[in-house]
């Protein structure tokens, strides 16, 4: 590698070729957010309508945020923004948004027979509604800020633990016991299929299939829990769910609201692996980030997933290039550098001879490229086996890999997670395993170099080489077509096809978005202008 700029670390990678890979990563980026700009989709606008404050249900139990938002879109009127015309009406019958919901979920009201307001009035009725609505966000922020502060957190590699069970009750039992033995965060698994729906549920539940609802008033219970605990053992705990599928930007909105501290929030996540439209998915996973920058939420991307479906070891860099890509859209929604937990996994298969260095490798690579990224590092599934005393060692190798590689968030391993939802037992060893190895190697990365040119810095070199070419062949095809042709994770998904391709609607000359807008102007990002109609533009300097 002589006469290469290199990266500072111990991998000694050209850091030519990884600024070569994120320009191109930033270019291909660009490119999408010419189409995101243009369009928007029924969750995002059923997304605004949960920010002014609208919840609950019809008396059929439809969401009424569902309930408004398909009123606009069966007369064709999504192009215009829900907050067009709710502020119009809102003006009109003088009514709160909620109230004005509930009246058009009982049929007694249609927003679009509401005549033209004032252009004024309408402005300070939106906008006045969303600072407030903002200020309400803001606010669990800070209670986050002073509980952190007071409590303090645990050690990084934090230790990510999931509740399965489908009763947010039996979640929250499960939940405060993990935290007592030594978890930092606790995810709360999506009920199976839950992505799919273009709706959210409403209320507490307690049947959920391989997972819990995600709902605000789960999310309520949850959060009370967790701060609970939290005190009682004098450490914050970190909460997370899954602001993925159709519905991405409302769960988003509904966390920054409980105070959620984490979301799983993959750009191309629904696409691949649940056949969401992709259209639909790039447009709203960027309100959903926006959204979550605002409320100082870390996401978790997924590109641990990739290595599922296909080879870990022939499709390395597909991972990479996906962490890049992904880098570049949450940097586009305002996320910060900080607030971006790029996935990736151990998923080497066990027979594979010196499997171990090329998971190092892959870590320490990560590491080294995204240097301030959270890093979320997935354990091994693929390989696990019903040979629990196997998986429990493996586990303790993937321990050994996050500390010594100074992964963010490492998502524990249970001996019986690939086969069933894990038994507390199991959740109980697989903590006491990560606290063993962490414990007992925290600093070994702080002590050792690999050998120059040896095993671990050829394959990271490799990796980033084949991560480059991957990312420039994309920027000359564009990401549509590359998913098209299977490029991540070998699973081709079609520009037109998937799931939730009729909610994409055309933005038209006068949309409005005022969160977008104020959270835009707050969160400093460039681009996305989104001017109001005539009359009805933020002012200038009123978005605190």
């Amino acid at each position: 590698m002589s006469g290469q700029s290199k990266l500072q670390g111990k991998l000694h990678l050209d850091e030519r070729r990884a600024d070569r890979a994120r320009a191109s990563a930033r270019r291909i980026a660009g490119e999408m957010a010419d189409f995101i700009e243009m369009h928007t989709t029924v969750t995002i606008e059923r997304a605004v309508l949960r920010l002014f404050g609208v919840d609950g249900v019809t008396d059929y139990d439809v969401p009424l945020p569902n309930a408004v938002v398909d009123q606009l879109k069966a007369a064709g009127k999504l192009g215009k923004g829900a907050a067009y015309y709710f502020g119009n009406a809102l003006v009109y019958h003088r009514l709160s948004p909620q109230t004005l919901a509930e009246e058009v979920g009982k049929g007694r009201i249609d927003l679009l027979a509401a005549p033209p307001q004032e252009p004024g009035a309408v402005r300070e009725a939106v906008y006045g509604l969303a600072r407030e609505q903002l200020g309400r966000i803001r606010a669990q922020r800070e209670t986050r800020r002073k509980a952190i502060a007071r409590l303090g957190q645990g050690r990084e590699p934090y230790l990510y633990v999931i509740v399965a069970t489908g009763n947010i009750y039996e979640d929250v039992v499960q939940a405060r016991a993990a935290a007592k033995q030594g978890a930092d965060i606790i995810a709360v698994i999506r009920s199976t299929g839950q992505s799919l729906l273009d709706y959210v549920p409403y209320g507490a539940t307690t049947e959920g299939f391989g997972g819990t609802y995600a709902t605000q008033e789960n999310f309520r219970i949850m959060r009370k829990a967790l701060d609970e605990v939290g005190k009682e053992i004098g450490r914050y705990i970190k909460l997370v769910n899954y602001c993925s599928g159709l519905c991405m930007p409302e769960i988003a909105v509904m966390g920054a609201f409980e105070r959620l501290d984490m979301m799983l929030n993959d750009a191309m996540y629904g696409i691949i692996f649940r056949d969401i439209n992709m259209q639909r998915t790039f447009v709203d996973q960027h309100f959903s980030r926006m959204i979550n920058a605002y409320a100082g939420v870390v996401i978790n991307t997924g590109e641990d997933n990739y290595l599922t479906t296909a080879d870990a070891v022939a499709a390395a860099h597909t991972v990479l290039a996906s962490q890049f890509i992904n880098e570049q859209f949450a940097l586009r929604a305002g996320l910060r550098e900080e607030q971006i937990g790029l996935g990736h996994a151990f998923e080497i298969d066990p027979d594979l001879e010196d499997g171990f260095l090329y998971e190092v490798a892959q870590a320490e690579m990560a590491r080294e490229i995204f240097p301030r990224a959270p890093l979320k590092y997935m354990p091994p599934t693929k390989h696990i086996t019903g040979d629990i005393f196997r998986a429990y060692l493996v586990n303790g190798l993937f321990n050994l890999a996050g500390v010594m590689t100074g992964q963010g968030i490492q998502l524990l391993g249970m001996l019986t997670e690939a086969i069933h939802t894990p038994f507390l037992q199991d959740r109980f060893l697989g903590v006491e395993n990560a606290k063993y190895v962490m414990n007992t190697a925290r600093r070994l990365g702080e002590e050792i170099t690999f050998r120059e040119g040896g095993i671990i810095q050829r394959r990271a070199a490799e990796v980033l080489e084949k991560a480059a070419a991957m990312l420039a062949e994309i920027e000359g095809i564009g990401l549509m077509p590359a998913i098209e042709r299977g490029m991540f994770a070998d699973t081709p998904r079609l520009r037109e096809g998937g799931k939730g391709l009729d909610g994409v609607a055309r933005q038209e000359p006068g949309y409005l978005n005022p969160f977008a807008e104020l959270m835009q102007r707050e969160l400093a990002i460039p681009g996305l202008n989104t001017p109001g109609p005539a009359g009805i533009s933020a002012p200038e300097g009123g978005d605190r």
